[in-house]
């Protein structure tokens, strides 16, 4: 990969964050409501705030997106590509449990409901990006990028999962789901080398 691959990257995966949070933040405040804007530019300034939350969200997505790949990278080092692939399957499934069950077992005033809509959302889309990396590179990308989108996502979701506002986690998984499918869908085609 080199500068100008990364820089496009970078920028796209940044428009894609900030876009995913304007979206998810202007449904929620339809939805939800609470804000009672005064004018037209209370609404863009609003949008704008959000525009900026979803830069910030896309930058950790993609440092969460760079620590996975040296995590693989180490990974298929220290193991063998059969067993790591075993290994991540083993880990992506043991983290959704964790976000559906272990949560509600913890905390008991915890709804059991929104853990496991959050957790069947995750793991949907997760299938769903898997299925289109399969078809855009080959077979064995299925499990890697499953793992990607399951327990690299709810590694990165877990600072919101504590505050217990399902407000607050629909906020940030948007842009940060938006952004780590761009990113692994993109990743075989940025390294494709340039037909000369």
């Amino acid at each position: 990969m080199n500068l100008r691959k990364w820089f496009y990257l970078f920028w796209t995966t940044l428009l894609i964050g900030a876009g995913g949070a304007v979206i998810a933040g202007l449904a929620l405040q339809i939805v939800n409501g609470g804000i009672d804007f005064k004018s037209t530019a209370d609404l863009l300034l609003y949008s704008l705030i959000l525009f900026g939350y979803g830069v910030l969200v896309s930058v950790y997505a993609q440092l969460g997106f760079f620590a996975y790949l040296i995590l693989n990278y180490m990974g298929t080092g220290v193991f063998p590509r059969k067993a790591w692939r075993y290994i991540q399957l083993v880990l992506a499934v043991l983290a959704l449990l964790e976000l559906v069950f272990l949560r509600t077992f913890v905390s008991g005033d915890r709804s059991v409901a929104s853990d496991l809509i959050l957790g069947l959302g995750i793991l949907l889309t997760a299938i769903i990006v898997s299925w289109f990396k399969m078809r855009g590179t080959n077979a064995s990308a299925w499990i890697p990028t499953f793992f990607f989108m399951t327990a690299i996502t709810i590694v990165e979701i877990i600072g919101v999962l504590q505050i217990g506002v399902d407000s607050a986690t629909i906020f940030i998984l948007v842009p940060l789901v938006a952004c780590n499918a761009f990113q692994i869908l993109m990743l075989h085609r940025i390294l494709k080398p340039a037909s000369i």
